[in-house]
């Protein structure tokens, strides 16, 4: 039968925190749980009475108990997380930005605007970055930025008498009538 487990004998200001995080409308969910279960202990609950009221494991409320214990309510924060650690650098991310803000002209490339495919094959020709043209949309919209659209011919033409000097389109199409008839 695994011993009894209590919250160690907290100072003033830290059983004011603990039953602020615990009791509080504005916490964190997982936050405001993990600090009920510390809250219950130092009220001298033992730990199948908080198991039965916060509706967690055994475990959980033995790991957050001795966490405390151990850390102080600086325990009851998460703890960093080991995850896959990221692909590009800072540093690389930053080129492929200004690189897509620099117009290829400047760079003596010949071509006047990016496409994601051309910065693609610039970035990994020029500058060693293998990287994925679906990548580079997503870092450039995370940042705010995103491609322009292919501009065309909506609402009012640039030159009014163009109708005009255009003529017929074809031999076939007939003129409008202009007047009564």
């Amino acid at each position: 039968m695994p011993e009894m487990l209590l919250l160690r004998p907290l100072t003033e200001e830290e059983t004011c925190d603990l039953r602020v995080l615990a009791h509080g409308q504005k916490v964190e969910a997982r936050l405001r749980d993990r600090a009920r279960i510390c809250w219950l202990s130092h009220q001298g609950k033992r730990v199948r009475e908080i198991v039965a009221r916060v509706g967690v494991g055994d475990a959980t409320v033995r790991h957050w108990i001795t966490r405390v214990n151990a850390q102080g309510l600086a325990g009851l924060a998460d703890a960093p997380r080991i995850g896959r650690p990221p692909t590009y650098t800072s540093d690389e991310i930053g080129t492929v930005i200004a690189t897509s803000l620099t117009p290829p002209d400047d760079l003596g490339l010949p071509f006047g605007s990016w496409t994601l495919d051309r910065l693609a094959a610039y970035l990994h020709e020029e500058r060693g970055i293998a990287i994925k043209r679906s990548r580079i949309g997503e870092i450039l919209q995370a940042e705010g930025l995103r491609w322009r659209t292919q501009e065309t011919w909506f609402g009012e033409r640039v030159d009014p008498a163009f109708a005009e000097k255009r003529g017929r389109s074809s031999p076939s199409t007939k003129r409008p009538l202009t007047g009564v008839s």
